[in-house]
This record gives structure tokens, sequence and C-alpha cells, in this order.
């Protein structure tokens, strides 16, 4: 996840589809860092999607050094790193047992959500909001030879090594036709949500695909924990699509979408659980600061699990992935 956001002024009607037809408005605390501070949000009647109603002057305040994109990456040995390059094969298209093995006791989601496009080793693809490039050096290691990073919030241009760069700029200033083009939740925090999908459409040559990753309305967790639903992490995400409203948005971009499926995690119920109990994410006791501390016991953490892979499979997942298609 990446800051890409705009400083758009606010509006009234919804950035989405034009409406003026108002559902509910919220008051969403800030509790990722614990600050607390509030932001109002608003629901569009029309198309569903949850907006931020005034995007904030400076939101550069509200990304900390350990906000997830430029986290490190770790480093594997021995049978540990061929059962995890295993995984990765696996999950990029190739048939390899050990490797779907694997890939359902450690998955990882980024990954997993680029199999169903049959990806070959050649493949151009741009990651858009990539941070540090960790999925991009995952696919570089696994053979991937045409991977272009873009994200203007790096502090400077990247060189990975091998011909992988990431680029402090905008989607827009690539040139190269791309096959693919990724956003692995980093859509949320882009203020202009029509101008960086046309970009992406224009980029790609016909046929060419895009994956978006994102946090949805349309979902069990929001239902159920309406403004203690982790995934809202105000200010940063200045949209929570419903299904109808990124549909929307990506056909006003020229795609057609080819299908939307759920790939939350269990963090859609303890960390929605810690902050209806006023328990920020990155506070000491915390579930993701020191999971042995005991937030949550072992039989909550796996109930948890069973429940995310259940909304998952009747696609009620609180993070969906949205394919779309140039078409020829």
């Amino acid at each position: 996840m990446n800051p890409l956001a705009s400083s758009a002024p606010p509006r009234s009607a919804c950035r989405i589809c034009g409406s003026s037809a108002v559902r509910a408005t919220h008051q969403v605390r800030e509790m990722m860092f614990g600050s607390q501070e509030t932001f109002g949000y608003f629901e569009c009647a029309a198309c569903g999607c949850l907006q931020i109603a005034t995007v904030p002057d400076d939101l550069s305040r509200h990304y900390g050094e350990g906000y997830y994109s430029f986290a490190d990456r770790a480093s594997h040995r021995g049978l540990r790193a061929a059962l995890i390059r295993a995984r990765n094969r696996y999950l990029a298209g190739d048939p390899d047992p050990l490797g779907w093995a694997v890939s359902r006791l450690k998955p990882y989601l980024a990954l997993a959500s680029l199999r169903p496009l049959g990806l070959r080793r050649d493949t151009r693809i741009v990651d858009v909001g990539c941070g540090g490039g960790e999925l991009l050096l995952t696919l570089q290691s696994i053979g991937f030879s045409r991977l272009l990073g873009v994200d203007p919030f790096v502090s400077h241009d990247l060189d990975l090594g091998g011909g992988l760069r990431v680029l402090r700029t905008q989607l827009a200033a690539v040139q190269e036709p791309q096959d693919v083009v990724m956003f692995h939740h980093s859509l949320e925090h882009i203020g202009e949500q029509r101008p960086v999908l046309a970009a992406a459409y224009a980029l790609l040559v016909p046929g060419g695909r895009c994956v978006v990753r994102i946090p949805s309305v349309s979902s069990f967790a929001w239902r159920e924990y309406g403004t203690d639903w982790c995934a809202l992490d105000a200010p940063r995400h200045l949209y929570l699509h419903s299904k109808e409203s990124i549909r929307m948005l990506a056909e006003q971009a020229g795609f057609r979408v080819e299908n939307i499926t759920s790939d939350s995690t269990s963090f859609q119920f303890w960390g929605s659980e810690q902050y209806r109990r006023g328990m920020a994410l990155m506070m000491p006791g915390s579930h993701a600061i020191a999971p042995a501390a005991g937030a949550f016991s072992a039989s909550e953490l796996r109930d948890f699990g069973r429940r995310a892979a259940q909304l998952n499979r009747v696609n009620d997942g609180d993070q969906i992935v949205v394919y779309l298609r140039r078409d020829a």
C-alpha cells in the first residue's frame, strides 16, 4: 500500500458516479497509529462507494515509517528457500504439486492473484504503488524479466538489479506498452480514480489485463463492524469501493470486468475487534506487534481464519480482486 493520494478538493457529489444522493455519513477514527483523529466519509446511495468527504491537505503526515509498502523483505535460506521458491513458481502459473501444498500453508495473496492470468516469463508487467518492489523482486527471482514498478512516493528512482527499476513517477508517464498493470492495495489511496485507470487502459496492449486488489464495502466485515472495520484505514484510504462502484469505474475507463473474487484474511476480524476495543494496530499489545501477547487466543485466531476462508468461498470477504481486460 502506498500514499498515492491527490489533494483533490471536497465535492458534494459522488466522485465515481456523480450522484448527489447520500445513503449515510460516518465519522471514522485513525486507528492504525492510534491518533484517533476523526475524518468524515459518505456513502453514495447510487453506486455504494464509501469515500472521504474532504481529502486532507497533507496526507503524508498520516504515513509513518512502518507503513506496509516499504517493509524489508524476509530472506530465506536452505530448505525454506526451496519451498518458498516452489510456492512462488506455482502461484505464477507453473504446475508444481509441491508449490501448491506450500501455498496452502503459507499463502502469498498478491502473487496468487496473478495465477489466473496465465503469465509467461516474458510478460510485460507494471506494478503501480509498489513501494520497494517486493512483489516484482519475487517475480524476478522466478524468471520474469520485463518488470517495472511505479510509485511517486519512493524517495528516488530505485535500481533493484537485473534491469528491474521502480520509478518515482505517475503511471501516465510510462510509455512502453504493457501486458499487465497491477494495483495491489494502492488504488484506494489515489485521489483521482478515473484518470489513473484510464492511464492503465491506455498503456495496455489489446487483450491486456489489469488486476486491482482493494478493500470493499460489499463485505460482511463492513456490515458487521461499521466504522470499526479495520480496512477503512482513515484517512489513507480515500475510497472503499462497492463491487458496483468499482465495476462502474472500470467500465468508465474502457475496461471489461472479467471477474471479481475475494481474498480476505483473518485480519478483517482480529483487526476490527481490536479497533472496537479502542486498540490501535501499531500500539504495544496489538496482535500485529506482539502476537504472543495474547490479545486473542489460539482458538479465536483459528476461528477468524476459518470464517475468512468461508467468506472468500461465498465472495463476501472484505478484500476483493478485480480482473479487468482491455478488449482487442
